[in-house]
């Protein structure tokens, strides 16, 4: 177990240091010791260890855990989320009733097929309710930058074409060991193919469709050709700017689950194969651990120390990341300890061609698709798993219970 040690500050040795710190009094205290104690209260509230000076160790020692249960996760997920939440809760109220409007009584789900449309969100308002769904979800809100498909799933089944869920693929994150060495990349093959895939970062359905499992719907479609054809109009005209060609051809999808195993992807089968394979999981890298007003506080402390970590597409991994590199490093925290001690997360891929390893590593010019329509992905999803969860009498109650008009964030 690794720990961090900091000398403190005389006018901070009168406050109260231990495992349980939940408010810390800023005022009066210079920027970096804002910045200091915001992020000794956040990583105490995901059970790190404070220990206080003593005559023996004049030095503050912050040890953190082994691991993350459930519930820890749990809870820092909620701290971030309703941060956000908070933060956009003018127009959230002002969204809200465009929502209810788009979803659908589980009285009307009961009798419907449930056949689904996949949208691309092109306009103002498919990119509106997208985001108020979004922030339904237990996971805070957060955007990729570069390539982004955001999605809208409805049911062409009803009248009304009530959404079932949404989906948003997003530029692949560089760097994840894991996936590179299940695929057998070098830094080469990696840097020329990452383009012919994209991260899955958003996956899930929408009450009343979520107790039917729509979320593993959901997970089906992306896998369909129909996925592929979105994917290659949308670039079809773009030319890579490094390697000077084109790049419309998606060959297989990343995306992780929010606590280890994933009881979504786990077992999606077809065609007697697994459509999400796990393949690892990740290190534990990232920001999930530190608040919005943490990072925000570390802003302002480079900023006043005249430096400057922008966010533009280009300048490198996550400028979230780099922000708590550099701020925390200034400060004397060990940055490898500081932003690996987040969660794990299992990390799977969805191959969309038969041939994926070999195309991806450059052996074969042309991939051989699946060929998994909409139609027959949904038809499979109806018989294995929405058949036996309608003979479900709890779920049933569920489903009954809700009304559009209670949706809320």
């Amino acid at each position: 177990m690794q720990d961090l040690s900091f000398k403190l500050a005389t006018d901070v040795k009168f406050l109260n240091c231990n495992s349980e710190i939940a408010e810390i009094n800023l005022v009066g205290k210079s920027l970096d010791q804002q910045v200091f104690w915001l992020i000794i209260r956040d990583l105490s509230r995901l059970n790190w260890e404070v220990r206080p000076p003593s005559k023996d160790n004049p030095y503050l020692t912050i040890v953190p855990p082994d691991d993350y249960d459930k519930s820890t996760i749990r809870a820092a997920m909620a701290f971030k989320r309703n941060e956000i939440i908070n933060r956009n809760k003018i127009w959230i109220d002002k969204h809200i009733d465009f929502a209810r409007k788009n979803l659908a009584n589980g009285s009307d789900i009961l009798k419907s097929k449930i056949e689904p449309i996949i949208e691309v969100c092109e306009t103002h308002k498919q990119h509106a309710l997208f985001r108020i769904f979004r922030y339904y979800w237990s996971s805070p809100y957060s955007e990729y930058v570069g390539r982004r498909i955001k999605l809208i799933i409805r049911d062409g089944a009803l009248p009304n074409h009530p959404v079932i869920g949404i989906a948003a693929l997003g530029s692949p994150i560089i760097h994840i060991p894991e996936r590179d060495e299940f695929i057998g990349w070098d830094v080469q093959k990696r840097s020329k193919n990452l383009i012919y895939t994209m991260d899955a970062y958003v996956i899930g359905a929408l009450p009343p469709y979520n107790y039917l499992l729509g979320g593993k719907l959901i997970s089906y479609l992306l896998a369909s050709n129909e996925i592929r054809d979105i994917y290659r109009n949308k670039y079809k005209n773009k030319i890579t700017l490094i390697e000077k060609r084109q790049a419309n051809q998606l060959v297989g999808l990343f995306t992780t689950s929010l606590y280890g195993h994933s009881s979504q992807y786990n077992r999606l089968k077809y065609n007697n194969e697994l459509l999400y394979k796990p393949i690892g999981e990740t290190k534990g890298y990232g920001t999930l651990h530190l608040s919005e007003e943490t990072i925000a506080k570390m802003q302002e402390y480079l900023k006043a120390n005249n430096i400057s970590v922008t966010n533009k597409f280009g300048d490198g991994p996550s400028w979230t990341m780099r922000t708590i590199n550099r701020a925390g490093e200034m400060l004397g925290f060990d940055p490898d300890i500081l932003l690996k001690h987040s969660f794990k997360r299992n990390i799977y891929f969805i191959p969309l061609a038969k041939n994926w390893n070999e195309f991806l590593n450059g052996y074969n010019v042309r991939p051989i698709y699946n060929n998994y329509s909409k139609k027959e992905l949904a038809n499979f999803w109806r018989n294995r798993w929405l058949i036996e969860r309608k003979r479900n009498l709890r779920i049933i109650a569920d489903v009954l219970k809700f009304k559009s008009n209670d949706f809320s964030i």
